[in-house]
């Protein structure tokens, strides 16, 4: 076996093509996922057990499906029901929604770590509810969490491949389509697991340097 560098070259349209869906689903997926955390974890901190209990039914029910069920679901069953979206649509929200299940815990462990006399000083400068929650509690939570936040985008990134199973051109996507049609399998397969090297590992070390700023 040699290697081919006219097939790279060949697939490098394809592959640019192909991470611009990749960079596009994680975006969009990490937006889903901090955003949808975060109401999970207010909800859950919501005084009356009627509320709690569904939303902890409903993100431990997420939490424990595999993700590749939940795309398969919300892309096959959902327009049977009359709800049709693109199949990029469909990934980024199966995304979204499976990692905000992590990112709530990643809250609700940050808001938890905020000590108890910051509760204490807004109650007793009469603060509402809103401004204790939006000037007070939040920042410093949010503080906390950062770090771990970018673990799971780094973790989703990892997963954005899944999508390729509901015809998501995503670089994985690209690269096995180029290796059907030119039977070539090595050199585009190759250039995607260096690809993700390339953007897995500095973003790791980001978020170390991140952490270790925060920390201090």
């Amino acid at each position: 076996m040699t290697w081919d560098w006219g097939a790279v070259r060949d697939f490098m349209p394809h592959f640019w093509d192909g991470l611009l869906v990749t960079l596009q689903a994680l975006a969009l997926g990490s937006l889903i996922s901090f955003a949808v955390g975060l109401v999970w974890a207010l909800l859950m901190r919501a005084p009356t057990r009627w509320v709690r209990w569904p939303v902890g039914i409903v993100t431990e029910f997420i939490r424990d499906t595999p993700l590749l069920v939940q795309l398969f679901f919300l892309f096959y069953v959902l327009p049977e029901w009359g709800l049709a979206f693109s199949a990029l649509t469909t990934g980024v929200v199966a995304i979204g929604l499976h990692y905000s299940t992590y990112t709530m815990q990643v809250y609700r462990a940050g808001i938890e770590a905020v000590p108890a006399g910051q509760w204490e000083a807004a109650t007793a400068l009469s603060l509402p509810p809103l401004r204790t929650w939006s000037a007070v509690i939040l920042p410093q939570a949010l503080r906390r969490v950062v770090p771990a936040l970018g673990n799971y985008v780094i973790a989703m990134l990892k997963d954005t491949p899944m999508l390729m199973v509901i015809t998501v051109l995503d670089m994985l996507g690209e690269a096995r389509l180029f290796a059907q049609q030119h039977f070539q399998f090595t050199e585009p397969l190759t250039v995607i697991g260096v690809a993700f090297v390339l953007i897995s590992y500095p973003a790791s070390l980001l978020l170390r340097a991140l952490e270790r700023r925060l920390v201090r």
